[in-house]
């Protein structure tokens, strides 16, 4: 399952705005709420303590440096891995910097898995509604519908891989606590971002509010 929920998940995404084209704005919002808040719930309910009982003393710099990557990568994604595409300009070719920046944020995701399997579901619920709309998006900027589908195929694989090289690379252990704490740093600021962003002029309102509750009860009792 830690290898399967994150893979389905982007898959789905996919064949949703392929198939149903959703037009609704408001509901993909409520879900990247209740993602952001689940994934956020989740990184400092677990992730969090386990880390700080490592007795590592650079634990808060490795954090620190996870969300700087985090804000570089969203120099060349624009914001993609919450949600926040914007414009219909046309396409010919594959946006290479929103791909790899895609990639590596994708793969370090998966880092963690392994070790805490309940966070494959949060990442899993954070991949689908952006599957969605990068999908959308890229079918209104006319690319090509082998492209996005190539795209949308590396996008749903990283993940699984960044699991599958943690297991299996025994070197990786060794920098197991920073590796994670450099994850988690990413996953703050991907999260925050989300719950800031999943409404217009940030403004809260009941909708969001209960979607923000429900994805903190379902870590909690996770």
């Amino acid at each position: 399952m830690n290898y399967l929920l994150p893979l389905l998940s982007v898959l789905l995404g996919y064949l949703v705005a392929l198939v149903l084209k959703p037009t609704k704005k408001n509901n993909l919002k409520l879900l990247l709420a209740f993602s952001g808040s689940f994934l956020l719930s989740l990184t400092v309910i677990e992730l969090l303590p386990e880390l700080y009982e490592s007795k590592n003393d650079k634990i808060g710099m490795f954090i620190m440096l996870g969300i700087l990557f985090q804000i570089v990568l969203e120099f060349f994604s624009k914001g993609a891995e919450h949600g926040h595409v914007h414009g219909h300009d046309k396409m010919q070719k594959m946006p290479w910097l929103l791909f790899v920046s895609l990639c590596i944020h994708a793969l370090l995701e998966g880092f963690p898995v392994g070790h805490h399997h309940d966070l494959a579901i949060g990442i899993a619920i954070h991949h689908l509604p952006i599957a969605i709309i990068l999908t959308t998006f890229f079918m209104n900027a006319n690319l090509h519908k082998n492209i996005i589908f190539v795209f949308m195929i590396a996008f749903a694989i990283m993940t699984p891989l960044g699991t599958f090289i943690s297991e299996f690379l025994p070197l990786l252990n060794v920098y197991y606590t920073e590796i994670t704490a450099i994850v988690i740093g990413i996953l703050f600021h991907i999260s925050s971002t989300i719950i800031f962003e999943s409404s217009e002029g940030h403004k809260f309102n009941i909708a969001k509010i209960s979607m923000i509750i429900l994805g903190m009860l379902l870590a909690y009792f996770l």
